[in-house]
């Protein structure tokens, strides 16, 4: 099937032929004609699976058909988790429909709002938003969504996690309530169909990639490694110069900061996004990303939701992920839409309950890449708790006969005092 067999009209055509889009991907041929008949729309879709394409296209004709007179008016909302996915969106409206008279435009919190506000004074027929911004210029008087037609709730889970729950029930109930609605969510747990049911009216239903798969087409490997050793191993694998730009993980945004610092040092172009950067910074280290300009983006997993960079191959883990479900988020950020994807974790002793997880969650063992040069060595190392009085572990602190003069019982005072005793 191609794109030019789901009934679509001739400008849109004509955008995608441009964007090379030939083929389109599962979700988009499931979702596409359903969206067309005005169905609402239930979809489980992980990230790099197609979907902003699934509904951006066919809510541009159908606005395009239904033309209005006079001063535009918003008559499509969607809501996004994150500043990154929702500029992604509106570049993925402003391509598509290149050739129609229909314009669309993106606010979000963290930047002034004067711009943003210029735009929907001048009339727009879709916008993109994040529910707090959207809420507060709501409240100004700025917003009106009396006239909405088509609602897409786009990264459902992502939205709970991020504790916007409150914002979207407060929107649900401006909305009018006829309407079309399409809901996407790359996890179907039992609070997302809960959400899903008070939103939508006997929806079709499209499934594809669920979230404990990984694309087949994604080449993934693990390299088990002393922690203090990552650094070194990380600039080792960038030696290679067919990695001409990669995305690496970390789980904290000081983590973040300190990988940037020190591929800095080894003149290996870095820049870190993360929340505690300001948008502007943000924006422009994922565009000097994009252009190549810099060639390692070192990101935090939040902050990484909709990151969207044509051929991206390489995603590295830099730190495991705890949760089994991040680790294929975060990997789907290559071999999008069919392209070829790498992806390489370093796991050190500690992280290794996390890779069980995440191979029982994907149902396969990642492959290991033995003989590196920086193997993993310290298979028991002493966790951060304090408490190292077993005997059994060659890594704990030494007893009172190895030197250690406190007393039982100002040790037993010590730990009680600063908490370590459970």
């Amino acid at each position: 099937m191609q794109f030019q067999n789901l009934n679509l009209i001739e400008p849109i055509l004509k955008s995608l032929n441009e964007e090379k889009y030939i083929t389109p991907t599962p979700v988009q041929a499931q979702a596409i004609p359903m969206v067309l008949a005005g169905k609402d729309l239930l979809a489980c879709a992980q990230t790099g699976t197609g979907k902003t394409a699934a509904f951006s296209i066919p809510i541009l004709q159908l606005l395009h058909t239904k033309p209005v007179d006079g001063k535009k008016k918003i008559r499509s909302l969607v809501l996004t988790p994150t500043r990154e996915l929702a500029i992604q969106i509106g570049e993925s409206f402003t391509a598509y429909g290149r050739h129609l008279r229909l314009n669309s435009t993106v606010i979000f919190g963290g930047v002034n709002q004067h711009a943003q506000v210029a735009a929907l004074n001048k009339g727009i027929d879709v916008l993109i938003a994040t529910p707090g911004r959207l809420l507060d210029l709501i409240n100004q008087g700025h917003v009106q969504l009396k006239d909405i037609e088509i609602f897409v709730l786009d990264e459902a889970d992502r939205m709970l996690d991020m504790g916007f729950i409150h914002d979207v029930k407060k929107l649900l109930t401006i909305l009018p309530k006829q309407r079309q609605s399409l809901f996407f969510s790359a996890t179907m747990a039992p609070e997302i169909i809960k959400l899903a049911e008070t939103i939508l009216q006997n929806p079709a239903k499209v499934t594809v990639t669920p979230v404990s798969s990984t694309a087949e087409i994604i080449s993934q490997s693990v390299y088990f490694v002393d922690k203090g050793n990552k650094n070194s191993l990380l600039v080792d694998i960038l030696k290679n110069q067919e990695i001409k730009t990669a995305l690496v993980f970390t789980r904290t945004k000081h983590g973040a900061d300190k990988v940037v610092k020190m591929l800095l040092k080894h003149r290996i172009t870095a820049e870190a996004i993360h929340g505690n950067k300001a948008q502007n910074a943000r924006q422009r280290a994922l565009n000097n990303f994009k252009s190549q300009a810099t060639r390692v983006l070192v990101a935090t997993d939040i902050a990484a939701r909709g990151i969207d960079v044509d051929e991206l191959e390489y995603v590295i883990n830099y730190e495991m992920p705890n949760v089994a479900e991040t680790y294929v988020h975060r990997i789907g950020r290559t071999g999008r839409a069919g392209a070829k994807g790498t992806a390489y974790s370093f796991c050190d002793a500690t992280e290794k309950p996390y890779l069980a997880d995440i191979e029982k969650l994907i149902a396969k063992k990642i492959q290991v890449v033995d003989g590196h040069a920086y193997p993993l060595t310290d298979h028991h190392p002493v966790k951060a708790t304090g408490n190292a009085s077993t005997s059994k572990n060659q890594h704990a602190r030494p007893t009172q006969q190895q030197g250690v003069k406190k007393s039982p019982k100002k040790r037993w005072r010590s730990k009680k005092k600063s908490g370590s005793l459970a």
